[in-house]
């Protein structure tokens, strides 16, 4: 088994994810809205409905493996990155991960807005699991990674949305991760910090022993994994190489454009920085 080979490691045996409406019993428009946003709807032994937010999720990972999870809004993606968070238990099924997680998905969670943003530096990183003395030796570097300057002493709760992603985005990109689940819809920041947010996530990606990560962006998939997997209605619709899913997910086009990222990448070696298997 995957976990006897590897220290760090992540595997799922018929995981589902259910979420009872207990409010739902005779709305039908309301059942309707939740069936085409991704689960299956259904009912329980006391008659409550029921979302059926992942079903049957069979998942096998160890160290080096990098999984890009594709699908639709409300397909499960998100449901799957927080089941392996730990956030959500499967309620059927099992689900065991050995190593230390990262979660990239929900920035503000750990920050507090009465607090400065240097405080919030140490308590974020308290929260992915450092040391305040580990946080402090970074905190010159992160600042200077945010270019937020003298903001960096003012209350979190001045912030823009866009502060407060720089913030977040500083920290968990400083950690060195075993396992690191992330989102891309991780928040809006102008178009030139991201490039260069995207740099200081794909050095992330080097530094992880397992990636998964949920995208809407194929070249950005292409970057930074090796396979992929399609998520939809919460189940797993397929999996493979990068440009196969997407060729079942969006078509010739999409995967055409998947296959030319690759083959730039392969040309520059020095400069592929995620993506293939830790040897």
């Amino acid at each position: 088994m995957s976990d006897m080979t590897s220290k760090v490691s992540i595997e799922t045996r018929g995981a589902c994810v259910d979420f009872p409406i207990f409010d739902a019993k005779s709305r039908s428009l309301k059942k309707a809205f939740l069936g085409k946003a991704g689960g299956a709807i259904g009912r329980n032994n006391s008659d409550v409905v029921v979302v059926e937010a992942l079903r049957d999720i069979t998942l096998s990972l160890e160290e080096g493996d990098r999984v890009g999870l594709v699908g639709h809004n409300g397909a499960g993606k998100s449901t799957l990155l927080r089941l392996l968070s730990g956030i959500y238990e499967p309620t059927r099924g099992s689900a065991r991960v050995r190593g230390r997680v990262a979660p990239v998905f929900d920035l503000g969670v750990g920050m507090d807005p009465e607090i400065s943003g240097y405080e919030n530096i140490i308590i974020r990183g308290l929260f992915l699991g450092q040391t305040r003395k580990q946080m402090m030796a970074k905190m010159d570097e992160i600042a200077e990674f945010t270019e937020l300057g003298e903001y960096l002493n003012m209350p979190l709760r001045t912030y823009s949305t866009g502060m407060r992603v720089r913030v977040a985005m500083g920290v968990v990109t400083s950690i060195d991760p075993e396992i690191l689940l992330l989102d891309e819809g991780i928040g809006a920041v102008d178009a030139e910090f991201m490039k260069k947010a995207r740099t200081r996530l794909q050095k992330l990606v080097e530094r992880s022993g397992i990636l998964v990560f949920a995208s809407h962006s194929n070249e950005f998939l292409a970057q930074l994994c090796d396979s992929a997997m399609w998520i939809d209605h919460g189940q797993v619709r397929m999996r493979g190489g990068i440009e196969d899913v997407v060729r079942a997910y969006e078509g010739d086009d999409a995967a055409d454009h998947v296959r030319q990222v690759i083959e730039d990448l392969d040309k520059e070696p020095s400069e592929q920085t995620g993506r293939g298997r830790a040897s």
